[in-house]
């Protein structure tokens, strides 16, 4: 079971979550259009910080083809995970990426709303590496951070339907994720909210360590 825990702020909290057993340290990279956002020569010493069984995935709520392009290659993440809408930034765009960066695992965000994203999420086969199915707020300016789930039985025939790994997120802690993994079966699973410290910035190890007892069955 892969464990992606979001966000490392920096080198040494990364290295702490690595520790704890987590397999991929999200950092949220940009040039501050959005709220924390690392800029790229954060993020890649974070990246490079990691021990070389983790893997750095750099998030970006971008939808400029420039702009991800040069993230990919100033902060040199392992993986990259789209998160704008998928409106903003098309199969062909992802396509294009993956042509251009052919080492890069892309992994695509896709808001699970109802059962007509399964179709999208299938016709990313062949194309990303990874799928995060995520939970949308209307209004929300990117998918993912509501720190609620979305319905988990959408997201089991999409794990069901596709070739490709499945990540879920979408409101998941220590209290629910034993749940999340017997109902959706993922091949990993994905927190942020719930593992964030309640009071100050930065994550809370103790629950990073126990989302991750739970998750892999320790």
């Amino acid at each position: 079971m892969i464990v992606q825990i979001y966000e490392a702020s920096n080198p040494e909290e990364a290295k702490q979550l690595t520790s704890l057993g987590v397999d991929h340290v999200g950092v949220l990279v940009g040039t501050g259009k959005f709220p924390r956002e690392l800029n790229f020569e954060e993020a890649k010493k974070i990246f490079k910080a990691l021990p070389k069984e983790a893997k750095g995935v750099a998030l970006t709520l971008d939808w400029k083809t420039e702009n991800i392009i040069r993230l990919i290659e100033e902060a040199e993440p392992d993986i990259l995970q789209i998160g704008t809408f998928l409106e903003n930034f098309l199969l062909k765009d992802v396509q294009e990426l993956k042509n251009r960066f052919p080492d890069l695992k892309i992994m695509r965000a896709i808001p699970v709303v109802d059962e007509e994203i399964i179709k999208i999420a299938k016709s990313y086969d062949g194309i990303a590496d990874f799928l995060l199915l995520d939970s949308y707020k209307k209004g929300d300016s990117a998918i993912g951070a509501t720190g609620k789930p979305h319905d988990w039985a959408i997201s089991q025939k999409i794990v069901e339907t596709v070739k490709i790994p499945v990540i879920l997120a979408g409101g998941l802690g220590p209290d629910n994720v034993g749940e999340a993994i017997e109902k959706v079966r993922p091949a990993g699973v994905d927190s942020k909210t719930k593992t964030d410290r309640v009071i100050g910035e930065g994550k809370d190890l103790e629950k990073v360590k126990e989302f991750v007892k739970i998750a892999k069955g320790l």
